[in-house]
């Protein structure tokens, strides 16, 4: 019963928070304002002889080449490599990053390396999805813990000291190109409808009084710049930002088994429809009646078989014989079923509380809800995560 209240209280909670009109900040965000992934490939130098092994043919490769590009002539076979370790870094290039810049980059070893502890990142060329360098990375390597061992085999580990971050270590060389174009900027909304895009993009129109907003589809909308604000965007689309604007829903139900939770959005609805619950609880109880021989009885003649009597059954076994009488007991109780009508066109208040008066658990509510969507009567989505 308490976690009926309980979904009840959810879906009501779900409710409240569809009826309330959003701003388009909450709903959207603008086309490229939003981070961007970088990665990189590097290595880090100066390890404690807990760089990559002799068989890491990549590591190898990639200080010869660039000994090579400095004017160092050496042959792959004749490095040793237990000091430098092969890495990928990565890092996340915030919108409206600038050149100059500085963002932080997480180093994370990619060959058999034991510890980066104390090693430097070299000069590593950061590259965006286009394949265009936005930022370069360089400088000493934080891990935040260590790996330490015997002769013996013993060892001695905190935390991950094969993933580094260096605060700050990567300098910003490229930006994102600006958010408008043509004239005009794109909202992406974070839910994709085409009711909430419509109702959106007339938000907009009623605000600026003109047509300048219109949907491209179930995700985007795109807004021309009137002219008074084409050399101050950022109070137009802080204007935008502000506007409420009510987003659609769909009509769904989602159920997670494994915990028991259900949560319903304000558009389910059910049709006319009959609901009847009862539970059926079988008992069986195996019971052993030991029968003790009496004081100085006569043992049993040799080459008397044990006495294995059936359920009920009485038996006089010869001489002082012990005997063990099994007895079943089965108990069958079977609740009687409560039956109710749910109209066409309720509430999701209304449904709970009308499966909550038959008593039903929230296991019982699940399997209730998908025998209602089998039956047909279920309005919605039925999404079972």
């Amino acid at each position: 019963m308490r976690r009926i209240g309980l979904i009840l209280f959810l879906s009501l909670f779900a409710l409240e928070g569809v009826a309330h009109a959003l701003r388009i900040k909450e709903l959207a965000y603008v086309r490229g304002v939003r981070p961007n992934e970088l990665i990189g490939y590097g290595l880090v130098v100066g390890l404690n002889g807990t760089g990559d092994k002799s068989g890491t043919k990549f590591t190898i490769q990639s200080l010869a080449n660039m000994l090579t590009r400095m004017g160092v002539t050496v042959k792959a076979s004749d490095i040793k490599v237990k000091n430098v370790a092969a890495v990928v870094v990565t890092a996340k290039l915030p919108p409206f990053a600038k050149r100059g810049t500085r963002i932080d980059v997480i180093v994370s070893s990619i060959g058999d390396a034991s510890s980066l502890q104390g090693g430097t990142l070299l000069l590593t060329p950061l590259r965006g999805a286009d394949g265009l360098v936005y930022a370069v990375a360089q400088g000493p390597v934080s891990v935040g813990g260590f790996s330490v061992g015997g002769a013996g085999g013993g060892r001695v580990q905190k935390n991950h000291p094969t993933v580094g971050r260096i605060p700050g270590g990567a300098l910003v060389e490229r930006e994102v190109p600006l958010f408008l174009e043509d004239g005009a900027l794109s909202i992406y909304l974070r839910r994709p409808d085409f009711t909430t895009a419509m109702r959106v993009a007339e938000a907009i129109n009623r605000k600026m009084g003109g047509r300048i907003a219109f949907a491209q589809d179930a995700a985007s909308i795109k807004v021309r710049v009137p002219k008074e604000y084409e050399g101050s965007i950022v109070p137009f689309i802080a204007s935008i930002e502000a506007i409420e604007v009510r987003p659609d829903a769909l009509a769904k139900v989602v159920i997670d088994e494994r915990t028991g939770t259900i949560v319903m959005g304000e558009r389910v609805r059910i049709r006319t429809v009959a609901v009847s619950h009862g539970n059926l609880s079988v008992e069986i109880k195996e019971l052993k009646r030991v029968s003790q021989p009496m004081p100085f009885a006569p043992p049993p003649p040799a080459g008397t078989p044990p006495v294995v009597p059936q359920p009920g059954e009485t038996v006089v076994a010869p001489g002082g014989q012990t005997v063990v009488v099994p007895e079943s007991q089965v108990k069958v109780e079977e609740e009687k079923g409560k039956v109710a009508l749910i109209e066409e066109g309720v509430t999701i208040g209304e449904v709970v509380r009308a499966l909550n008066a038959l008593g039903v658990s929230t296991r019982d509510l699940i399997s209730i809800l998908q025998a209602i969507e089998a039956a047909g009567a279920l309005e919605g989505e039925l999404e079972i995560i």
